[in-house]
């Protein structure tokens, strides 16, 4: 049976199995007796390019048919500093993975930077390897510029984070209609990115500290974007519409 190397986030790990995307997700997901609820996002990493990174006696040893000759779902390769460790030409497909089980798969597109720069205010869930909410008035390729080169106090090797939709709160944070975004905490955004509109110099302000491990896939605005400086992959977000056309069992547990 084929060998897969998996990045999974929230928690960051490298696990190697012998299940294919869609039914590693749902394994991931749901457990063997379908008794877990627990959503799941995860890249299918490149084993040539990772080679080097993982011990292999180790997975050649564990990653084997079980007695009864179904495949391995996981063996755990490693679960420390992980991301920041795998090469960006290593990602290949970006999978989220419901509560359910259901699996979505994304693939890398050119990422227009000049229709990112037109927007006024973004929102950013920041996955791994930090996990605040920040709201700023950086495009994406920006904002992970700044927070991995270094040029700002705080700083991370590589950051893996998806932008939310803002709607109307984009352009004008205090009147703008928050009628179709389900936030629990829509004021405190609204003050987070009026200081972010009104303050010279202030390019980002955290909205929330801390990632509940539950992304809200109806939010997610334009994709997921991974990199580091000025290198960075993007995974291009369907709209609901295109979802519920390519998979409708994905759309339907949203």
């Amino acid at each position: 049976m084929k060998k897969y190397i998996y990045l999974t986030i929230a928690p960051e790990a490298l696990i190697g199995s012998m299940l294919p995307p869609a039914d590693f997700g749902c394994y991931m997901a749901t457990g063997t007796k379908k008794s877990n609820k627990s959503q799941v996002i995860f890249f299918e990493i490149d084993y040539q390019q990772v080679e080097k990174l993982i011990n292999v006696e180790y997975l050649n040893r564990k990653c084997v048919p079980k007695p009864d000759g179904l495949p391995k779902s996981s063996v755990y390769l490693s679960i420390y500093r992980v991301l920041e460790n795998i090469p960006l030409t290593a990602l290949i497909d970006l999978y989220l993975t419901t509560d359910t089980g259901k699996v979505l798969q994304l693939k890398k597109e050119t990422y227009n930077a000049v229709s990112a720069s037109s927007k006024k205010m973004f929102l950013y869930q920041e996955l791994c390897p930090v996990n605040p909410q920040v709201a700023s008035n950086l495009p994406p390729h920006e904002f992970l510029k700044v927070l991995t080169d270094g040029s700002l106090q705080i700083r991370v090797p590589k950051l893996f984070f998806v932008d939310l939709k803002l709607g109307e709160l984009a352009i004008d944070p205090l009147s703008g209609s928050a009628e179709h975004l389900p936030y629990g905490n829509i004021s405190h955004l609204r003050d987070c990115l009026e200081i972010i509109k009104t303050e010279e110099m202030k390019l980002m302000k955290t909205v929330q500290r801390a990632y509940n491990g539950n992304l809200l896939y109806r939010t997610v605005d334009t994709g997921f974007f991974i990199g580091a400086g000025n290198d960075m992959v993007f995974y291009p977000y369907p709209t609901m519409a295109e979802i519920e056309k390519l998979n409708y069992e994905f759309f339907r547990a949203l």
